[in-house]
């Protein structure tokens, strides 16, 4: 995370989940710790979550999020979070050499629970 010329690196990792599922918690964790209303500029190399938020979300909650949608837990809270703060999604292409997804990466390898 990047505001002016302070930064913050966030990492987690938990055991027996899903790609998809750690992609939107990484937006769910760091939406969560902004202390105050702000503007975000969220860079993702998750299509799911990229589109999830711009192109599907709008018709889940029409449609008063109907039962089948995978992750709807974690979908929710991405929209409670997105209402408190002026969000926009942007995807990037991944392993790409973008010095910020790349530095994302990094931090997520070095979060992956070892049994």
């Amino acid at each position: 995370m990047r505001y002016g010329d302070h930064e913050k690196e966030l990492s987690g990792g938990e055991a027996e989940t899903t790609n998809n599922r750690m992609e939107m918690m990484a937006v769910i964790k760091a939406l969560e710790s902004l202390k105050r209303r702000s503007k975000v500029e969220l860079y993702t190399d998750s299509i799911y979550v990229q589109k999830g938020v711009n192109e599907w979300m709008a018709g889940w909650k029409a449609k008063g999020w109907p039962a089948k949608i995978k992750n709807q837990d974690l979908w929710k809270r991405i929209d409670e979070l997105t209402q408190k703060h002026d969000v926009r999604f942007h995807w990037v292409k991944g392993h790409n050499g973008h010095p910020e997804n790349e530095r994302a990466d990094a931090l997520a390898t070095g979060a992956v629970p070892r049994s």
